[in-house]
């Protein structure tokens, strides 16, 4: 009592700030209407202001950081998700699990059409809830996912409500994972432990993984684990975590190429080589395990028919594909998305091996660089880019000396108000608004990668 005492002496206009952006944090998780765009934008902006004057009036005070960093967290615990409705088909899937069903095999849709299944509960309010498009394809959630949504409905039974609350309880948990590894990987790196923060206290991360229940934070946990594993040499551990990331998204698959120069050196390249091969054969000899309770010919074939609509089929805030759509209109007068979205993937795959074999990944900040650079301009070439997606940006930052992903977490709010605007009658998206994020960010960009001519700390 005595220390929290002295804490509040010594931190008085801390806690007036946490008090304030307590209050905001309520109004968003409990009293935010989707639609209501200026208090949206207020809250939004009025967050980030005050995450940064409570981390400078703190003085970078650890303990009462980290308090606030889950307190706000906390406050979300019992709210509805109001900017995505992508956990109603996290809990259909749970549902479905517990129930005896391969989530992978069927669509909700067609699950519908053959009828309400009797140890289903909530069946109609949660195929209502997801929307269309997510009811009229198979899950593209990786097993480790599953399992999260499994125990929420084994936990919660018939309640919504008591599955949101379990779903946010694992990501404030992987958060707090993410602060404690994340932390103990700086000290080792010898970089400022409070960068953690930049991550932790960022508004977009509280409101996009807390707030709307999206599982990039427990993905970050995994990897940030991975990473502080491999710095200590233990990598055989961080290959089996790097698996558990990648099986909670799939996104860190692609990063695999980029830990090449971690293992070849140049005085022994055979033993390198060897070492390479086996951190491969246990990342994906472990996805692979994680994805067998759900094997069959068919989940094959729904799987990668799922993962493929969302690389070629689907638009959302993008930025060079769309510029590349308009020049497709211009000359053929149609979207050429089949074309345009067959070749930027394989841009992306060249820059992820230029950044892999010509960059020397040898130390964490380097390798950490080459993830974050490659995976921005994956982002940059990709057809959809939606809010969630800049989070891996806004931790690997954190160990790098760029700081573009945290101007792109603050611009993400004008993707949340196309966003909406796709979930009302207005089906299009303002390429204005599109168009201003874009320019900000890729100011941001250019200015620190391209003008300034940062390199990686070593």
């Amino acid at each position: 009592m005595l220390g929290l005492t002295n804490l509040f002496k010594y931190h008085k206009t801390s806690f007036i700030f946490i008090l304030m952006s307590s209050i905001m944090y309520l109004s968003f998780a409990y009293d935010l209407v989707r639609t209501d765009t200026f208090k949206l934008i207020l809250l939004y902006l009025a967050l980030f202001v005050f995450a940064y004057q409570l981390i400078k009036s703190t003085g970078f005070n650890f303990r009462l950081l980290v308090i606030s960093a889950i307190l706000f967290r906390l406050l979300f615990l019992f709210a509805i998700p109001n900017l995505s409705q992508d956990f109603y088909r996290f809990i259909w899937d749970g549902q479905m699990t517990i129930a005896g069903s391969n989530p992978y095999l069927t669509t909700p849709d067609y699950q519908m059409e053959m009828g309400l299944l009797l140890n289903f509960p909530n069946q109609i309010e949660l195929y209502k809830g997801m929307g269309a498009l997510s009811s009229s394809h198979f899950t593209n959630y990786p097993p480790l996912n599953q399992l999260c949504f499994a125990m929420a409905t084994f936990l919660s039974g018939k309640s919504v409500l008591g599955s949101v609350v379990v779903l946010r309880s694992i990501i404030i948990a992987a958060d707090i994972g993410t602060l404690y590894f994340g932390k103990k990987l700086l000290e080792r790196l010898k970089l400022p432990s409070n960068r953690i923060f930049w991550y932790i206290l960022n508004p977009f991360i509280i409101i996009e993984l807390t707030g709307n229940l999206h599982f990039e934070g427990v993905m970050i946990f995994f990897l940030v684990w991975s990473l502080y594993l491999l710095h200590s040499g233990k990598w055989k551990w961080a290959a089996g975590l790097l698996a558990c990331s990648i099986s909670a998204k799939l996104i860190p698959l692609m990063f695999l190429p980029l830990y090449f120069w971690w293992f070849v050196k140049k005085n022994n390249p055979l033993e390198g080589i060897k070492k390479l091969t086996l951190f491969y054969t246990i990342t994906l000899l472990t996805v692979v395990i994680l994805f067998l309770p759900f094997f069959s010919m068919e989940f094959i074939t729904n799987y990668s028919k799922t993962v493929g609509l969302w690389f070629g089929n689907f638009e959302f805030n993008a930025s060079i594909y769309y510029i590349a759509r308009e020049i497709g209109y211009a000359i053929t007068g149609y979207n050429e998305i089949a074309i345009i979205a067959k070749i930027l993937p394989i841009i992306s795959v060249l820059i992820i091996l230029g950044f892999s074999f010509f960059k020397r990944n040898n130390s964490i900040p380097k390798l950490t660089t080459s993830i974050l650079l490659a995976f921005t301009f994956y982002l940059f070439l990709s057809t959809t880019v939606h809010p969630w997606y800049i989070a891996t940006l806004v931790v690997l930052c954190v160990f790098t000396n760029y700081r573009f992903p945290l101007v792109w977490s603050l611009m993400m709010i004008l993707s949340y108000l196309s966003y909406i605007s796709i979930g009302t009658s207005d089906k299009s998206e303002n390429l204005w608004i599109i168009g201003l994020e874009y320019l900000i960010v890729f100011t941001a960009f250019i200015w620190e990668v391209i003008l300034k001519k940062r390199l990686p700390v070593t």
